[in-house]
């Protein structure tokens, strides 16, 4: 697979009851991959994967996959707290057809990065038949994919990228200059998408995506054909509404806008809590500001 393009972490939809909404899933990919997207992540973090029990993963996997269609690229984001239970993910993944798989560092453990790098090679040795993108969170799982693990891994015939969202535009410039040609460097930082792409990122795996995947479509064919000003712009449009979503609440925000857009996709799971009226009515006026 080659990490090129925008691929939006998908939202997981709930309906009242609380239950995965799998039609407005499937609306939700469709209506992406009509706006040009070039493929998705299921289950990530913006996909609350960590409020979803197995069986509930499977679903989503397999809806995603139908929905999308032939073409799409197709990743799924694995992640627990033991690499026991991360082979479990992984195999799930691949029995629902997919075969790249975005993976953090397990949450909790806390591995120190000689027992991250072991991780890694496990679930490599484990299964022949994945690639695997690397994924930097550190604020969430207390874990940076270290310069080391990366270089062990940067040639590995089966690591084909690693999607940033440390925040810190130095280190994924780092990144974009010294492993060029050899990991594919994924922007997991919205904010700072223009600057990724400036300094070699092939891919924007992009949760406001959900709401403005037309927009968003739209900045990096732009910035394909060279014109920095018009995807600079599109930047701009973009960047109140970014910016509330990184400002806290991102996964409300980002359901919410969902629902802005004309889909239900519900609340997130607690202990996330809805957002309060006076949110909503901010995050409204950043929103239709775009939106017209």
């Amino acid at each position: 697979m080659q990490l090129n393009g925008i691929l939006p972490a998908l939202v997981t939809p709930f309906n009242a009851a609380g239950e995965v909404d799998h039609d407005t899933l499937a609306s939700v990919v469709q209506h992406q991959r009509k706006a040009g997207v070039h493929g998705f992540v299921a289950l990530g973090s913006t996909g609350e994967y960590y409020a979803l029990d197995n069986a509930e993963r499977r679903q989503v996997l397999r809806t995603v996959r139908e929905a999308a269609g032939a073409g799409a690229a197709l990743i799924a984001n694995v992640n627990g707290a033991s690499t026991r239970e991360v082979i479990g993910q992984v195999r799930q993944s691949v029995e629902e057809g997919y075969t790249t798989i975005l993976m953090a560092p397990p949450y909790y453990a806390l591995p120190s990065q000689d027992e991250l790098l072991s991780h890694y090679q496990t679930v490599l040795k484990t299964f022949s038949d994945i690639e695997l993108v690397l994924y930097n969170y550190p604020v969430r799982t207390n874990v940076e994919v270290g310069s080391g693990v990366m270089e062990a891994l940067a040639d590995h015939p089966r690591v084909i990228g690693i999607k940033e969202s440390s925040g810190n535009l130095l280190r994924a410039i780092e990144i974009g200059e010294r492993y060029k040609g050899r990991l594919a460097l994924s922007c997991g930082s919205d904010d700072q998408a223009l600057d990724f792409f400036l300094w070699g990122a092939s891919s924007w795996i992009c949760g406001p995506a959900n709401c403005f995947p037309e927009l968003i479509v739209s900045f990096y064919e732009k910035f394909k054909a060279g014109d920095l000003a018009g995807a600079q712009q599109i930047m701009r449009t973009l960047f109140p509404v970014m910016a509330s979503m990184e400002q806290g609440k991102f996964i409300q925000k980002v359901k919410y806008g969902c629902e802005l857009a004309g889909f239900k996709t519900g609340a997130a799971r607690e202990p996330l809590l809805p957002l309060t009226d006076e949110e909503k009515r901010d995050f409204r006026a950043v929103f239709e500001a775009i939106a017209g």
